[in-house]
């Protein structure tokens, strides 16, 4: 079991990715993207990282865009290369070309658009090589 954080503001779409990944994961969940920042900062401390992020982009305090850009950063800090880290999955009703482009050029993993598909979300963990 891996440990995965869910960063949503709205709590039908927490709820449902809480139900596809606990199988799977120790899901913790944050609704804003200063609060989830910290739980990242609080795990990464803690040597309990979280291997998998769901990140909303419309996000109370701070967007998950910023969010996704920090943890980059953070991860430089520490010398982990891009691709190494923590996998992000950008979870958001914006399908639009502009924030699709920007959530990968800021190196994140996956992109899935609401409403989710189990399937498609299993797809990206296999993928990422977190289940099998």
């Amino acid at each position: 079991m891996f440990r995965a954080l869910i960063v949503e503001d709205d709590v039908t779409s927490q709820l449902m990715l809480r139900k596809f990944l606990e199988p799977h994961a120790e899901c913790e969940a944050m609704a804003s993207g200063k609060e989830a920042l910290q739980a990242f900062k609080v795990a990464r401390d803690e040597y309990r990282p979280f291997r998998l992020v769901c990140l909303d982009i419309m996000l109370p305090e701070m967007d998950g865009q910023a969010v996704l850009k920090e943890i980059r950063s953070i991860e430089a800090d520490d010398g982990i290369l891009d691709g190494c880290g923590v996998k992000v999955i950008m979870t958001t009703s914006l399908k639009d070309g502009k924030n699709v482009m920007t959530a990968f050029r800021e190196l994140c993993d996956g992109y899935l658009v609401k409403p989710f598909d189990r399937g498609n979300l299993l797809d990206q963990l296999r993928k990422f090589r977190l289940i099998v």
